[in-house]
């Protein structure tokens, strides 16, 4: 038989607005640049996938978003790479909503290896909430952060 392997990507429910979100990735090796470690874009697409994650917890699923023509564009991201991990690491994506603004609101983003606890790197989202004016594709308008947003609001995730 073949040997048994975790799934390349898991989340876990959301508890509480008082704890963090946590997605769980493998470094796969298309993950990796020529040196077998993980190439910095990584974080940036697991930050994007672990946004939408935690959206999905507090109630904005992907189906829900399409449904009620909403969307949350990327308008900043940052990231500041402490450790590398390599390929067949196990990585944990802490977020949390960090900051809420009228239209905008701030993801934070810690990344640790699960083997060891290793913070391997600090990132950060600012996104605006918007509607499609007549469905994707048409403008968009910004508009209030929902208030199930608002109430999620916590710290970034401490370091460490």
């Amino acid at each position: 038989p073949a040997p048994h392997r975790p799934p390349l990507s898991t989340a876990r429910p959301m508890p509480s607005a008082a704890e963090p979100h946590v997605l769980l990735r493998t470094v796969e090796w298309g993950d990796c640049d020529p040196a077998g470690i993980i190439y910095y874009p990584t974080y940036y697409r697991w930050m994007d996938a672990a946004g939408w994650h935690l959206l999905a917890a507090l109630g904005f699923d992907a189906a829900r978003m399409r449904a009620e023509h909403l969307t949350q564009p990327l308008v900043h991201a940052a990231c500041d790479f402490k450790r590398s991990p390599t390929f067949g690491d196990r990585v944990a994506i802490h977020s949390q909503v960090a900051r809420v603004g009228e239209k905008s609101f701030t993801l934070a983003h810690r990344f640790v290896r699960e083997a060891d606890g290793a913070e391997l790197a600090i990132g950060h989202e600012v996104r605006v909430w918007c509607r499609y004016e007549a469905g994707p594709g048409s403008p968009l308008r910004g508009i209030a952060v929902p208030e199930a947003l608002r109430a999620a609001v916590q710290r970034p995730p401490a370091a460490g």
